[in-house]
């Protein structure tokens, strides 16, 4: 038998007897190669091609409008591979460069066009902000890290802000080092873990305003970022030291650890995806980029490693649960790439890539809950520019009107499956999941109260760490410090009335007088 090579299509003639014909293409596609067999049967003059199906092979990016996007913004341009951005169904928040310290934008998302340059920021820290996020259990609360090595906890107006914001509801403080990664724990309310410089990942009880965790001796090198797995039992970090570990936070222990994941020298993620396996990109010895996936029982080998290009650009992963897709963006990129995980071989299966002119210096990923279901719309990206954030609509093209179930399975809502106390003391619970069908309405959010223990508690001592993992101790005056807090929202609402009543009578009184005037 003859073999041929054509154009990259390895051909193998049969007998002219037999009417199948097998070919197999290596296709090189954006920087990255994939493998394809068609089947092709010829019978009667007909073709017939096997190509595996998905419901996400044609989704498409399209970027929105001008006057949709926030205008004249000045991102920050500290040099710290965070995404600069975070969203949730009412707010877009951006870091900015500010002078004298670290501020970041916070705008209704309604709020398109200029951003006029006096408009209020959230500015406290005393350094710049490298990251932020937003509670998953209260769209009106942000976490912050920055360079003055504090966390703060801030507590957004319902309607946005009208003055700058300079007092947060919590300062915590603990690390030695600037504060890069902070992250809410996604199923126990007031749960907050951040990372610093100084190699420690601490755990916070943000209610208490207490350190109950400090993993202060698992990295000998920077971390580059930590991630949750599904109900919040157990957390991933990928590390300058090349190596990604799966730790148990409350027992202290590293349950799995893969060196040299990827062998470049420069930074990589991992994230945990719903089935407990964990993504991973970085870079190659020659600094190629990389994806892999890994089982953490048994991290010798990956289960799938593809090679994508020589950028230089940190990749990004934003991973949706319901469809398992994964979303790469890189800083300096002006694309955007997606694929879909599944348990059929390749395992990572490229799906699409979103590109544009410009490249993005960081990225906002919207939950689930902010989507326009009506739109078929299955992402939403808010890309930042030098001097703008532009959103990015992903879309499944369908005909129908009707809700689309398969495109939007239950998702996981706003309320809260565990209390902080609960999870510290070893209870793990998944999501409480939501149905998208008549498209999420936010409810009303409840304020973030701080009960504020023993003052000399709250900061970990820098050697022993043995009194933080304990088990916080509920207050026998739990019930009385709720009351009091509701007397004095009642209080603080009567007081309000009763002054703009005073206001609304000087104002007729004034008019009142005009009135008379203008009679006579």
């Amino acid at each position: 038998m003859i073999r041929r090579e054509l154009n990259g299509v390895h051909h193998c003639p049969a007998p002219r007897e037999c009417r199948h014909l097998a070919l197999t293409l290596l296709i090189l596609h954006h920087g990255v190669s994939f493998h394809f067999t068609l089947s092709l049967v010829s019978s009667n003059n007909t073709m017939r091609r096997v190509v595996r199906q998905s419901k996400f092979r044609h989704v498409f990016g399209q970027a929105v409008k001008n006057d949709q996007c926030y205008d004249d913004i000045r991102v920050s341009r500290v040099t710290w591979d965070s995404s600069f951005c975070a969203v949730n169904p009412r707010f877009v928040a951006i870091i900015i460069e500010a002078s004298g310290g670290g501020a970041f934008l916070v705008l209704p998302l309604h709020k398109t066009g200029r951003i006029d340059k006096s408009y209020p920021t959230v500015c406290g820290h005393t350094g710049p902000v490298l990251d932020i996020d937003w509670c998953p259990h209260n769209d009106q609360v942000i976490a912050s890290g920055s360079e003055d090595c504090t966390v703060m906890v801030w507590q957004i107006p319902e309607n946005g802000l009208t003055l700058s914001l300079t007092e947060p509801v919590v300062i915590l403080e603990g690390h030695s080092k600037r504060v890069g990664i902070v992250a809410w724990h996604p199923t126990a309310r007031n749960v907050l873990l951040s990372a610093g410089c100084d190699n420690a990942i601490i755990i916070w009880n943000v209610g208490t305003g207490e350190a109950l965790i400090n993993l202060d001796d698992m990295h000998s090198d920077m971390i580059y970022n930590v991630s949750w797995n599904r109900n919040g039992s157990l957390i991933c970090t990928a590390s300058k030291d090349k190596k990604v570990r799966v730790i148990d936070p409350r027992k202290q222990e590293i349950i799995a650890e893969k060196e040299k994941a990827h062998e470049g020298a420069r930074p990589m993620r991992a994230i945990f995806l719903a089935d407990g396996n964990v993504f991973t990109t970085g870079f190659s010895r020659m600094s190629e980029r990389q994806l892999a996936l890994w089982n953490p029982k048994n991290m010798q080998e990956p289960i799938a490693l593809h090679e994508m290009d020589t950028s230089n650009g940190v990749l990004l992963p934003f991973y949706d649960p319901d469809t398992s897709i994964i979303y790469l963006c890189g800083k300096g990129d002006s694309s955007i790439r997606y694929f879909e995980i599944t348990d059929e071989s390749p395992y990572v299966h490229y799906l699409n890539t979103f590109s544009s002119k410009e490249p993005q210096r960081g990225m906002g990923y919207m939950s689930k809950r902010g989507l326009d279901v009506n739109r078929c719309e299955i992402a939403r990206f808010f890309k930042l520019h030098e001097r703008k954030c532009e959103p990015i609509i992903m879309t499944v093209p369908r005909k129908s009107d009707l809700f689309q179930d398969d495109l939007y399975p239950d998702t996981a809502g706003p309320e809260a499956a565990l209390e902080a106390e609960e999870w510290f003391e070893g209870k793990n619970a998944d999501p409480i999941l939501i149905s998208l069908k008549y498209g999420y309405i936010p409810g009303k959010n409840r304020d973030l109260k701080v009960v504020k223990k023993n003052i000399l508690d709250n900061k970990p001592t820098a050697n022993k760490k043995c009194d933080l993992i304990s088990a916080p101790k509920k207050t026998a005056d739990t019930t009385g410090v709720q009351n009091e807090a509701k007397l004095d929202e009642i209080l603080k609402e009567i007081k309000s009335i009763k002054d703009t009543i005073c206001n609304q009578d000087e104002r007729i009184s004034k008019l009142e007088q005009q009135m008379a005037k203008i009679a006579a």
